[in-house]
């Protein structure tokens, strides 16, 4: 079998990922378990061909010879486009594909909450960030928003990727897509000179490390709309996580900032549907109110939950009133809902209609 059987065989079984190794059966991510989808051994011999294929050019091959793990995307004719993940273990090479729909699909339906993702797509300046475990659809939901922007408005929007996954056509606004190591070396050197190209949104693909968020909160202090992703679980995780990307010593100054920049968050986990086709997103809405921008600045940021929880006015929602929600409507089951829940106890509480304040 070659490569391109394989991705034919994921697709067909609509899979979101594709695990591939040596002396291993192959197995594909289906409505978020992994199954197997042949009987097929993959021999030594095969792995290794799979791989000198991807790596079609020596720019790949240089930088997986020295780092033994690579990020790009393939594009495999008539079949898709895959990112792929190929990494070392046990001295053997192994691989991830990841299938990028080249569809951008709108909000309803993706099933995310629309009128907030209008919402935060009508900000001009400031920080919005959508956070989720890895594979829990960040980076198809940026894409729906910045689609809706494009169709509704006139702007300049630079997106900074790492790999570039949805490629965008213009259409009432001018989109320019840059990947790392191709177009620009890094976050921080291509945020440099971004504002300099006069955009009025910029997307980060993900902010992973304090000159990269520095350099994010620039661009939003002179003006700019910023879109970014990040691997945590819920907004609090989140300004937590910001915050500890720098020094104590800067905490104070760093929380100034986040209450005076940040828009709010669409927090998302992918649960399988109850009738076994496809994922759902159980999603978590912060908005930036007066109170929680007060909160973030005193340091306060865990009883930021309480606000979110009574936020509904606001556009805000909790995981748990989400997780519930798609258990009372049939379209979750209660066990994969509180096995996603950030704690049992408050998703049972919810699940009667009853309320646990944080302290």
């Amino acid at each position: 079998m070659n490569v391109s059987v394989y991705f034919q065989l994921m697709v067909k079984k609509e899979a979101s990922d594709l695990y591939l190794r040596t002396k291993a059966k192959p197995r594909a991510r289906i409505n978020g378990k992994v199954d197997l989808i042949s009987d097929h051994e993959i021999s030594r011999e095969e792995m290794d061909q799979i791989v000198t294929i991807l790596l079609a050019n020596d720019a790949r091959r240089k930088q997986f010879k020295e780092d033994l793990d690579i990020d790009f995307i393939h594009e495999e004719p008539e079949i898709g486009r895959f990112r792929i993940n190929i990494f070392t273990q046990r001295g053997t090479p192994a691989l991830v594909a990841r299938h990028v729909h080249s569809k951008i699909r709108g909000f309803d339906e993706l099933n995310l909450p629309v009128e907030i993702c209008k919402m935060f797509c009508e900000e001009c300046k400031g920080l919005f960030i959508v956070s989720g475990p890895a594979g829990n659809g960040k980076s198809t939901t940026i894409a729906s928003m910045i689609q809706y922007i494009n169709d509704i408005s006139s702007q300049h929007i630079v997106t900074i990727e790492d790999p570039i996954e949805f490629l965008f056509r213009d259409n009432k606004s001018i989109i320019n897509q840059r990947e790392l190591e191709i177009d620009v070396m890094s976050y921080p050197k291509a945020l440099k000179h971004v504002t300099q190209q006069s955009p009025d949104i910029i997307y980060i693909g993900n902010i992973r490390d304090v000159e990269t968020m520095r350099a994010a909160i620039t661009a939003t202090e002179l003006g700019t709309f910023v879109m970014t992703t990040f691997h945590t679980i819920n907004a609090v995780q989140t300004i937590i996580r910001i915050v500890n990307f720098f020094p104590p010593h800067l905490h104070d100054e760093i929380r100034m900032q986040l209450s005076m920049i940040l828009k709010g968050t669409i927090s998302l986990r992918l649960l399988p549907c109850k009738d076994g086709r496809g994922r759902i997103p159980a999603y978590e809405t912060m908005v930036v109110t007066p109170t929680i921008a007060r909160l973030i600045r005193e340091g306060r940021i865990r009883e930021i939950q309480n606000y979110i929880d009574d936020g509904e006015l606001f556009g805000m929602q909790s995981f748990k009133k989400s997780l519930v929600d798609k258990v009372k409507r049939g379209l979750v089951d209660e066990r994969d809902a509180r096995r996603y829940a950030d704690s049992k106890d408050d998703f049972n509480l919810e699940l009667k209609g009853l309320k646990r304040h944080i302290e």
